[in-house]
């Protein structure tokens, strides 16, 4: 019972908990979602502390150094679990914004060659795709007893895509208002290309740029760094053992690795 008490008491810091599990797509409910994080901060805390035990013993430091050491621990591991939340939403969201544009274009031609929106909604959700499958989960709304303005309302709050959500506004807003869905669809795709096509030259203006850092701080600074020091090392008879190569190298990688995230990290995830 009190474990039930600390874990509510716990996910009432975290408001927003329910809408970002939403979100990412999670079947976790934001109670049981806090007492899993809890526990496995726990666990994970105990077992770094007991390494941090051995070395205190070890280094003969005092031993209540691994108090504060399990609460540092377990208060950092618990809010890499409630934060890894986020990471999972701009992953689902990149995932959308890359098929939104096909969706949204699948919707189109179904809706043109004269099916009713909800037929249209169902053959949608039964393409490919990310988008797709989020789509499926407007129509479950439905099949479950929502009317489909419900449903559409619902899937633009908890989308986690900006650009999903302009496609359900206007499907719903032409839906409302009693007119025809697909001249406001036709619109807003029109203007998510061209929101991409910009997304894409800014891409090529950073990439650019990346590129010439890349140039000077993986491959010719390093080359001619090395050569640079092997000649002021032959001067001053300064030996190059096994483990300051081996350092350089882990140094050279570590670079390489860092700019290869970057490069990943910027690439916008459109699909024309």
């Amino acid at each position: 019972m009190s474990e039930i008490v600390f874990t509510n008491r716990v996910a009432s810091h975290f408001p927003l908990l329910k809408r970002d599990l939403r979100m990412a797509h999670s079947k976790y409910t934001p109670l049981e979602y806090v007492g899993k994080s809890l526990k496995m901060a726990a666990l994970y805390s105990i077992l770094m502390t007991s390494m941090i035990f051995f070395v205190l013993h070890k280094a003969q430091l005092p031993l209540f150094l691994v108090v504060p050491a399990f609460m540092v621990f377990f208060v950092l591991i618990f809010e890499y679990s409630v934060i890894s939340i986020k990471s999972r939403i701009r992953h689902r969201e990149r995932e959308i914004n890359k098929e939104v544009l096909f969706v949204g274009r699948y919707l189109l031609v179904k809706l043109y060659s004269g099916r009713p929106l909800l037929n249209a909604l169902v053959e949608t959700a039964n393409s490919r795709g990310v988008a797709a499958k989020y789509i499926k989960e407007i129509v479950d709304d439905i099949n479950t007893g929502s009317t489909i303005e419900d449903a559409l309302n619902s899937a633009m709050v908890y989308s986690p895509s900006e650009k999903l959500r302009k496609v359900l506004f206007h499907v719903n807003n032409a839906l409302q208002l009693g007119i025809d869905v697909t001249k406001p669809l036709e619109s807003v795709l029109e203007e998510i290309t061209k929101e991409q096509e910009l997304e894409i030259n800014r891409y090529g203006k950073k990439l650019n740029t990346l590129v010439i850092f890349y140039m000077l701080a993986a491959v010719i600074i390093p080359s001619l760094g090395v050569a640079i020091f092997i000649v002021i090392s032959s001067f001053i008879n300064f030996p190059i053992g096994f483990g300051g190569m081996v350092v350089f190298i882990f140094f050279i990688v570590v670079l390489q690795f860092i700019f290869i995230t970057l490069f990943k990290s910027i690439r916008p995830m459109v699909s024309l």
